[in-house]
């Protein structure tokens, strides 16, 4: 014998079908949308990262440009640049293009003309990074 199902029954359960077939939906879509937020936010760390690692070399490769042009002076380089003015404006332009003000650290060898320049940032929660290079400068 078979059994017969009113159509009121059979409308009652599908009805409850769709409403999970639409919750699971809802979820997977969810969790796709977290996913990409999360790999939007990773990008954006990673140039953030990139731009200041680009300045940093850029800050650098602009003080040997000026070492380079005031090579009788190289000494005046070495104690902090508080006295030499092109240095000083280096250091300021350090402090204004990098976050976390960390002073640059400068390696100077007059006799030999070598430079080493040590440029630091700090990205808030993140670890300090640093930018090191060498060069030589003669006369």
């Amino acid at each position: 014998m078979r059994r017969i199902t009113s159509p009121t029954a059979r409308g009652r359960s599908d009805r409850g079908f769709a409403l999970i077939e639409a919750l699971i939906a809802i979820v997977i879509f969810s969790l796709g949308a977290l996913g990409l937020l999360g790999l939007q936010v990773s990008m954006m760390k990673a140039t953030s990262g990139a731009k200041f690692r680009a300045d940093a070399a850029y800050l650098a490769n602009d003080l040997v440009g000026t070492m380079w042009a005031d090579a009788a002076n190289l000494a005046a380089y070495r104690d902090s640049c508080s006295s030499h003015l092109p240095c000083r404006n280096w250091i300021a332009k350090v402090s204004q293009t990098l976050p976390g003000n960390v002073p640059p650290e400068l390696e100077i060898v007059p006799s030999t003309g070598y430079v080493g320049i040590k440029i630091f940032w700090i990205v808030p929660n993140e670890a300090q990074h640093s930018f090191n290079t060498s060069t030589s400068i003669n006369r």
